[in-house]
């Protein structure tokens, strides 16, 4: 029977299974970079910085995403209604109280980080607060405490940090082979062409898996949620107040918009479809399929 912590071991194991996947493609363009130019000083400086990269979006991500989305700490006496929710439904689902912000912005959303339950955060928006009732912001809580105790909000904060490192890779990559290597009559050999073309699709390659990750554990938590608060109904009609409000976050940020509850760019998304690409360059399934599936629950 699925629980709240069905997906807890495979979450923690894809994670650690992208940060190597992530250090392995860094050290393989440094190792190309340094075959290019003859210099093997490149390919210890790729490995240092895909070291301390990892090493970044495992202790600091959160505090990156936070920061991102002008998040600051809830003040115990104006929120305590929500601060008593989080506490209570953290009881109930077996976790620790995670640290609870606010976004001064209208647009009702939120989003949890954090590497782990001991050292995890939840963020909502004034407007989330002003627009929900107390159980369908119980849903919303419910499914942001479901990514926690499902291990998934490092995966998903780990791969802001990841994901951008490989653009910046791509992006030296690209500017450095316009200035030539060791050997000019390589330029134009089938290995190197080849090498370049990896090496600027990589973050491509990168971003989709990020959106497609996204989008599996959306509806992953908003399963979980509903088991928590044995109630689908409040986030399901949580879900349609949210994605029928019609006006994106003022400060959304596309390295953290996967991260929320409802796409932060989205506008008035209830039930609209864009066709394939824009499923497949989405950060959310669509709103209409995630309340459909929680009200057939």
């Amino acid at each position: 029977m699925a629980t709240l912590y069905t997906h807890q071991n495979a979450n923690t194991q894809k994670t650690w299974l992208l940060m190597a996947g992530f250090f392995a493609l860094v050290v393989a363009v440094a190792w190309f970079l340094s075959q290019y130019y003859g210099n093997p000083s490149i390919l210890i400086i790729g490995v240092v910085f895909s070291i301390v990269m990892n090493i970044t979006s495992y202790w600091f991500s959160d505090k990156i995403a936070l920061s991102l989305s002008r998040a600051i700490p809830a003040d115990p006496v104006r929120h305590l209604e929500l601060i008593r929710i989080v506490e209570n439904l953290s009881i109930t689902a077996g976790l620790p109280a995670p640290r609870v912000y606010i976004i001064k912005d209208s647009a009702p959303n939120a989003f949890a980080t954090g590497r782990d339950p001991k050292h995890s955060a939840v963020a909502v928006t004034e407007g989330l607060l002003a627009l929900l009732n107390k159980t369908e912001l119980e849903g919303v809580i419910a499914h942001e405490l479901s990514h926690i105790g499902n291990r998934d909000i490092l995966l998903s904060t780990a791969v802001v940090v990841l994901v951008g490192l490989l653009s910046i890779v791509a992006d030296i990559t690209m500017r450095s082979t316009l200035f030539g290597g060791r050997d000019s009559d390589r330029k134009g050999s089938p290995l190197i062409i080849l090498g370049i073309i990896a090496v600027i699709l990589s973050p491509i390659v990168g971003t989709l898996i990020q959106l497609a990750i996204s989008r599996k554990r959306e509806f992953l938590a908003d399963a979980s949620g509903a088991l928590l608060t044995r109630y689908p109904e409040g986030l399901a009609s949580a879900l349609e107040k949210i994605s029928g409000y019609g006006v994106p976050l003022a400060h959304a940020s596309h390295a953290t918009a996967h991260l929320f509850i409802s796409d932060p760019f989205a506008v008035n998304a209830v039930g609209k479809s864009g066709g394939f690409l824009h499923t497949l360059f989405s950060t959310h399934p669509l709103t209409v399929d995630r309340v459909k599936a929680l009200r057939e629950q």
